[in-house]
C-alpha cells in the first residue's frame, strides 16, 4: 500500500518524535543507573566525607579514603586553564574567519580546524607526553612536564574547534546592517568588530564557550595520559593531577565489583554527569536566546 504525502510526513514526524523521546529515556536511564549504584557507596561512606573529604585513596589497606574534593578541584583546575587559553584564541580565530580572512585563507583554515576536531584523544595525549610535556619541563625548569598545565594545553586544543565553529556562526549571523550603520558613523573595521559585531553576537559566543567547556570537562584519555594522574589535592598548574574522568577510567577496571570502591566510582560518575548536564543546559539556554535575538 502506497502512502500519501501527508501520511509520509506524519510517519516521519512520528519516527523523529519517538527518536527524541528515546534519547531522553536513555539519558535518564544512564543517570538513574549512576545514582542507583552510587547510592550504595554511602552505606559505608558518609556524605560529608565523600563531598568534603580532601583525600582520595581507596586503595589504602584498612584506611581507605573517599573524599571527592581532590578530583573535583583537579577537574576544575585543568578545565579552567584550558578555557583561559581556548576562549580568547577561539573567539579571535572565529572573528578573523568571519570578518577578515580572504576566501583563499578561509578555504584553507576552515577544513583544517574541522579536521582538528576529529583527531583521536589518544593521539593528542601521546603528543602531550612526547612533545608538550618535555617542552613544559624545559621552559619552567621542572623534572616532569606531566602536570595540570600540560592537560590544560591539550584540552584547549581539543576545545578550539567547537568554540571556533559555533562562534563563527554567531558572528556571521549578525545582520550586515549593523556593520553598515557603524561604518556610516565613521568607525573602521576593528572598531566595528569590537564595539558592534562581537556584542551583537555575544549570546552565541557564550554558547560556544559553554559547549567548549563541556567538551573539555568530559575528556578522559588525554588528561589520563598527560596530566600526571596523581590523586592528591592540586597545589597549582605545575602539580600532577587526576580528574574525575581519569579516576573512573583508570580505577573502575581494576576494582572488584560490589565493593565500596566500586560503588564510589559510580557516585563520582553521577557527580560528573550532573556537572556536565548543568553545563549543557546552560549552553542550550544561551544558544536558544541567541537564536531568537537576531
Amino acid at each position: 500500500m502506497r502512502l500519501t504525502a501527508h501520511q509520509s510526513d506524519r510517519l516521519a514526524a512520528l519516527v523523529f518524535q519517538w527518536a527524541g523521546w528515546l534519547s531522553v529515556v536513555v539519558l535518564f536511564g544512564i543517570f538513574a543507573m549512576l545514582v542507583w549504584n552510587g547510592a550504595k557507596a554511602f552505606t559505608d561512606i558518609s556524605l560529608a566525607e565523600f563531598f568534603f573529604g580532601t583525600v582520595w585513596n581507596p586503595a589504602a589497606f584498612g584506611e581507605a579514603r573517599y573524599g571527592i574534593l581532590p578530583l573535583v578541584a583537579s577537574t576544575l583546575l585543568v578545565t579552567t586553564g584550558a578555557m583561559l587559553m581556548a576562549v580568547p584564541l577561539g573567539i579571535g580565530t572565529a572573528a578573523y574567519l568571519a570578518e577578515v580572512a580572504p576566501p583563499r585563507v578561509y578555504n584553507a583554515l576552515k577544513p583544517a580546524i574541522e579536521l582538528l576536531a576529529g583527531v583521536p584523544s589518544v593521539a593528542i595525549g601521546f603528543i602531550g607526553i612526547t612533545v608538550v610535556a618535555p617542552a613544559i619541563a624545559k621552559i619552567f625548569g621542572l623534572s616532569n612536564g606531566l602536570n595540570a598545565l600540560n592537560g590544560s594545553v591539550l584540552l584547549a586544543v581539543m576545545a578550539l574547534p567547537t568554540i571556533i565553529t559555533v562562534a563563527e556562526d554567531a558572528i556571521r549571523a549578525v545582520p550586515q546592517s549593523f556593520r553598515e550603520a557603524s561604518f556610516a558613523l565613521g568607525a573602521n573595521r576593528p572598531v566595528t568588530l569590537w564595539r558592534v559585531t562581537l556584542p551583537a553576537a555575544m549570546s552565541g559566543i557564550l554558547a560556544a564557550v559553554m559547549l567548549g567547556l563541556g567538551r573539555a570537562l568530559g575528556e578522559t584519555m588525554t588528561v589520563l595520559m598527560a596530566a600526571g594522574n596523581a590523586s592528591a589535592f592540586p597545589s597549582g598548574f605545575f602539580a600532577p593531577v587526576r580528574t574525575m574522568t581519569a579516576a573512573i577510567a583508570i580505577e573502575l577496571g581494576e576494582t572488584a565489583q560490589g565493593t565500596t570502591h566500586y560503588f564510589s566510582l559510580f557516585a563520582v560518575g553521577a557527580v560528573l554527569f550532573g556537572i556536565s548536564l548543568l553545563v549543557n543546559i546552560l549552553s542550550e539556554k544561551i544558544a536558544r536566546r541567541f537564536r531568537y535575538k537576531i
